[in-house]
């Protein structure tokens, strides 16, 4: 039975009474709104492909005839490279730790093995990889796992010391087992410990040699079923390498030595060494030195073998980074890394084992990095990355994601990114260079930003289901670097860990202009030019951005006139060569986080600083973080705010036009009662209040910034009553004093919202109580300033966290020289509507449904000369113009605001200020991230949810299209990073190391399969080596077994009930319907049964075709029979 819901009856209730309002008071043009394109056929979610480092990778796998790399996860992930932008993610269900990787070499299949004990077949023939067969061992714990090559007999080793064997095309367990004790002497005691090595004799199929932990390696009669020879040290083994002529291998122990066995002398090793060990003069042994961990053994047919090791050192190296080690001939060379090392391989040239072979690469699989050794060429330079690894270069703080950019922007970061490559490469190419690209139909350019801890933010190509990185920018070099003297040592109780951290980015890809926002409350904004230039003064403006309601209650100390509250003319000095902060009778403890260079500031082609906003710290309180920040190039504006309120900064004259507490902007229509902070809430720092929605001052670095002196060009500016705002405005060296009233008819709030009001939540109040109501978005947009305005200007939408929209009026001057002479004029206008929740997003329409952009410049040359500077003169003269509404539109309603929060979504119309539509989008969680984005036929609203849910609702209806219960919160990284943008995209941090698109677009759906690339391509396998003539006459070659006979059930029996339980995989059709959907789904069951239809008929024609031979053989022998009796009478029968 449904449940019934007494809060959901009075919310429609309540809608249709506003509904009813609002349509009374805006006459009828609802009734006429625009046709929505969109259905909730246009919607469908899925994961497209996974970029960067695979997070905690545990193991590794190559196929050198495929040349594709596999490398399995702590979490159960699998993600195969190929050639670059050729890349798979796949991921096991029970999301337990790979700990081994074999490759079916050239056969498109891979074997991992978990450490849950299951033995999984992957299908690697098909776009997206599907498991097989799976195998869940019951009773004993793998530990190693290897396959021949060209050998459908798989050997897995056990905890326990056993070795089982299952066949790969059926996955069943043969009978064949060797267990541990027949391996083992009789008269051994002792446990040998867990298998650790097994392989194959290069020269002899039959013979197999098994290392056990305990340190005893063992040769394996296959045929014989009994132990040829028995190797003993006392130390223990990690790994085992063969000599490719099957006469030696070589073991790696954890006393840091390597040992060379001959495999008929079985007493004492060949050779014993210590690669990093210091070998004393009177014959001891030297000293040990760290295990071991792996070893391989690589021969070359016209020099030196190869041994390359990892580990090893010597114990008094304390604090030395990871090494490679690779030994050729009389040469060592010891290889540096950054990050421990999980694993390594050689890539040879053959895949055989019992040939020479010609080692050329290393590929070292890092914690937190892959890296690729060219052993052909000296000082074994390593090859460049063309894969996007680097994502979490510096830990990822916040991302934003564009699509349908303009078509000469990736071109452009191109040209500057590739100036800033790191030279002393391998001049190869890179060696993974298996399968092939997608063909992919999407074409529009996608450009990812991401901003990170130490203060870079990187552009990256995101085009086509690719991912490359384009231009790589240091915001930290704007400013002077830290000296470790004792003042910084005396600080560092309160300097975080990363000051440079980015918070928050905007950017306008087509004027290309950059503004970002720190954690230690500052703001840089970049132009971007493709010719180098010395900044001899990076400019700066200081804002004193500190509101608190006390301040206006009670008047400060000295006298209580309203006169006296407000600053002198000289309290702020314009002029670009002021050498020191000004002073303020209420500043005396003013403080700033970091000190801007004051040496010239060489600039390379790409973004090139415009002007630094910092926050400063006023009477010991540090500046609250910023939450919220927006740029226009058409306008030449930056806003930006935080828990204190908001500040309009024009980046084109270096001025700051508005600083206000967030209570100003009301006016004289507050509609909450606030109540002032007590002194002890006043001093806590901003931790805590980084970021309004996240609600975790865990995951966020907020501490307090350490102090720093300026010595640049300043403006100054404080506000100090709600009923004057004082703006100075920088013009041209003089300072000009602006009174600005409080706004005339602010529009009072309706009785519905002040009825909102008071039934908020508990959450709310306490917010009310704290009087915190921080600023979280802003939009850009020429629209109606107040109610019933019959022309559009341009305005600024700014929402608040207490649900609240208000409007702020700016007034610009011409554009050209105009515009750097004369002043901007910015007026609040008001409150446009009120929400439950934080406002996340703002957007507009027009009277068609059609999505406004907020206006922009496009982008010229800032350094251009001669010829170049005039076109830079048109294009600034050149604005985007809005046609106002004519007058058969001045009844109607001609824009509409899309209002998004938290909780509900709201559509008003303008310049009415009626809502139309509303919708609640959640009533038991909230909305982390929502965007207005533009889909192929319409637009809708993008929300994601702290639930897990990804909403569509269309537009302006707000009727939900898509509600999937996708990912739930699990970390403030995803709320963090979560993006949507146009064309059905989105991406969030699936790890600190990845990142994970996905699609709400039908039509990408559709298309993914065909996008994706192919991982197996048809490659002829290379021949085997030749075994030489007089190896052929008198034997000594390589020798085969014939493991079919030998594990098979008729020899071996079959294997015990209980000890595996076999899995089958999604198959034939059943999997291809998991693997694909849509069109290409259909496309692909049609492929299916006609391939099927193909075999049964290629089987029938077998058929007819014997059934043909047997009736011709049948009729000669009738024929023969009836030759033979045609003249016998019928008594010679």
């Amino acid at each position: 039975m449904k449940k019934f819901n007494i809060r959901k009856v009075l919310d429609g209730l309540k809608e249709q009474a506003s509904s009813s309002v609002s349509s009374g008071q805006s006459g009828a043009p609802e009734n006429n709104l625009m046709h929505e394109t969109l259905q909730s056929e246009n919607f469908q979610l899925c994961k497209t492909v996974r970029h960067g480092f695979p997070y905690q990778p545990s193991s590794m796998a190559h196929d050198p005839v495929q040349k594709i790399l596999a490398i399995g996860t702590q979490s159960g992930a699998l993600r195969l490279f190929g050639r670059p932008g050729v890349e798979c993610y796949c991921q096991h269900e029970s999301g337990a730790a790979v700990i081994s990787l074999q490759f079916l070499i050239n056969e498109g299949a891979l074997v991992s093995a978990l450490a849950d004990d299951s033995v999984h077949l992957w299908n690697l023939r098909q776009r997206r990889p599907a498991i097989l067969h799976s195998l869940k061992f019951n009773r004993e714990r793998i530990t190693f796992v290897h396959l021949p090559f060209q050998s459908k007999w798989l050997y897995i080793g056990t905890e326990k010391g056993n070795i089982h064997i299952v066949n790969v095309e059926s996955f069943t367990l043969s009978g064949y087992v060797i267990m541990w004790n027949k391996a083992i002497e009789l008269s051994s005691k002792a446990h040998p410990g867990p298998v650790v090595h097994i392989s194959d004799n290069p020269m002899d199929e039959g013979k197999l040699i098994i290392g056990y932990e305990a340190g005893i390696v063992v040769l394996w009669d296959l045929k014989s079923k009994k132990a040829d020879y028995r190797y003993t040290y006392d130390e223990a083994i990690h790994s085992v390498a063969w000599h490719h002529e099957g006469k030696q291998f070589i073991c790696s122990h954890s006393d840091g030595t390597l040992t060379i066995w001959n495999i008929k002398g079985q007493g004492k090793p060949f050779q014993t060494i210590t690669p990093h060990g210091k070998q004393p003069k009177d014959g001891k042994k030297p000293e040990p030195c760290k295990p071991i961990l792996k070893v391989e053994y690589k021969t070359t047919r016209l020099g030196d073998p190869f041994m390359i090791l990892s580990g090893g050192l010597s114990y008094d190296t304390v604090g030395r980074r990871p090494c490679l080690t690779v030994m050729h001939g009389k040469s060592t060379a010891v290889l540096e890394m950054d990050y421990p090392i999980v694993d390594f391989l050689t890539l040879c040239e053959t895949p055989y084992s019992n040939d020479f072979q010609e080692p050329y690469a290393v590929v070292v699989l890092l914690e937190k990095d892959l890296v690729v050794i060219d052993l052909a060429q000296n000082g074994y330079p390593i090859f460049e990355n063309p894969y996007p690894l680097t994502i979490h270069e510096s830990p990822v703080t916040c991302c934003e994601y564009f699509a349908d950019c303009p078509v000469d922007l990736i071109p452009a970061l191109y040209s500057v990114g590739s100036r800033q490559k790191r030279q002393g490469y391998s001049k190869k190419e890179w060696p993974i260079s298996g399968g092939n690209w997608g063909l992919g139909t999407q074409s529009y350019p996608e450009i990812i930003i991401t901003g990170h801890a130490d203060g870079t933010v990187k552009f990256w190509d995101a085009s086509a289901i690719m991912l490359q990185v384009l231009y790589k920018l240091k915001t930290a070099k704007v400013f002077e670097k830290s000296r470790n003297n004792k003042e910084d040592k005396q600080n560092t109780e309160i300097v975080d860990e990363d000051p440079f951290a980015i918070q928050i980015m905007a950017w306008c890809p087509e004027s290309r202009m950059l503004c970002v926002a720190g954690v230690s409350a500052n703001l840089i904004i970049y132009r971007f030019s493709k010719q180098e230039i010395t900044t001899e003064v990076v400019q700066l403006l200081e804002v004193r951005l500190q509101y608190e309601v006390n301040d206006m209650e009670s008047p400060p100390e000295g006298g209580g006139g309203g006169d006296r509250d407000l600053p002198t003319p000289g309290a702020a000095s314009p002029s670009p060569q002021t050498t020191g902060p000004p002073t303020h009778p209420s500043t005396s403890n003013t403080h700033v986080t970091h000190t801007v260079r004051s040496t010239p500031l060489k600039q390379s082609s790409g973004y090139q600083v415009e002007l630094v906003v910092q926050l400063v710290w006023v009477s010991g309180e540090p500046p609250q973080q910023i939450t919220s920040l927006a740029l226009n190039s058409s306008y030449g504006l930056i806003v930006f705010g935080n828990s204190n309120g908001l500040a309009v900064v024009d980046y084109l004259q270096k001025t700051v036009l508005l600083n206000l507490g967030t209570v100003e902007l009301y006016g004289s229509n507050d509609p909450y009662q606030r109540q002032a902070r007590s002194p002890r809430k006043a001093r806590q720092p901003a931790g805590g209040l980084c970021d309004i929605n996240e609600g975790s001052a865990s995951e966020d670095r907020c501490k307090s910034p350490t102090s720093g002196k300026l010595s640049f060009s300043m403006l100054e500016l404080c506000v100090f009553s709600p009923c004057v705002r004082v703006l100075y405005l920088s013009v041209l060296s003089s300072t000009v004093l602006l009174s600005v009233c409080p706004p005339r008819g602010a529009n009072p709030l309706d009785h519905r919202d002040n009825s909102f009001s008071r039934s908020r939540s508990s959450s709310v109040t306490s917010i009310d109580k704290e009087a915190r109501e921080a600023i979280t978005s802003f939009h850009f947009c020429e629209t109606f300033a107040r109610k019933g305005d019959s022309a559009i200007t341009p305005c600024l939408y700014v929402g608040t966290s207490l649900g609240t929209v208000l409007a702020v009026a700016l007034n610009l001057p011409p554009a050209g020289e105009q515009r750097l002479l004369q002043p901007v004029i910015v007026l609040p206008s008001g409150t446009l509507a009120r929400l439950k929740g934080s406002i996340l997003r703002m957007a507009f329409l027009d009277n068609t449904g059609t999505f406004l952009p907020p206006a922009f410049e496009t982008w010229y040359e800032p350094n251009a000369a001669g010829a170049d500077s005039e076109e830079r003169d048109k294009a600034r003269k050149r604005r985007p113009v809005s046609v106002s509404p004519s007058t058969s539109q001045e009844l109607q309603e001609s824009q509409y605001a899309v209002v998004c929060s938290e909780k509900q979504a709201k559509v008003i119309a303008l310049p009415s200020q009626n809502c139309i539509f509303k919708h609640s989008i959640t009533e038991t969680s909230f909305v982390l991230r929502a965007d207005v984005v533009q889909m192929n036929i319409g637009n809708c609203v993008a929300c994601f949810c702290a639930n897990g849910h990804i909403m569509t609702l269309s537009l302006p209806g707000l009727r939900p299209l898509l509600d999937v219960n996708y990912l739930p919160l699990t970390d403030m990284r995803i709320a963090r990073t979560f993006c949507f943008t146009n064309l059905g995209q989105a991406m969030y941090l699936t790890s600190p190391t990845e990142i994970q698109r996905i699609t709400y677009s039908q039509e990408t759906c559709e298309n993914l399969q065909e996008m994706l690339g192919e991982l197996f391509t048809p490659v002829e396998t290379p021949e085997a080596p030749n075994r030489g003539f007089f190896k052929g006459l008198f034997g000594g070659g390589a020798t085969s077994l014939d493991r079919e006979e030998l594990f098979g059930e008729t020899q071996a029996g079959k294997a015990s009930r209980g000890l595996a339980q076999h899995i089958p995989g999604p198959q034939g059709l059943e999997g291809m319907k998991g693997a694909a959907s849509g069109v290409v789904a259909d496309l692909a069951r049609a492929r299916i049964a006609l391939d099927e239809r193909g075999q049964k008929l290629g089987e029938l024609d077998e058929r007819t075709a014997a059934m043909l031979a047997s009736a011709d053989s049948f009729g000669k022998h009738a024929h023969d029979m009836m030759l033979k009796c045609k003249d016998k009478k019928w008594y010679q029968f």
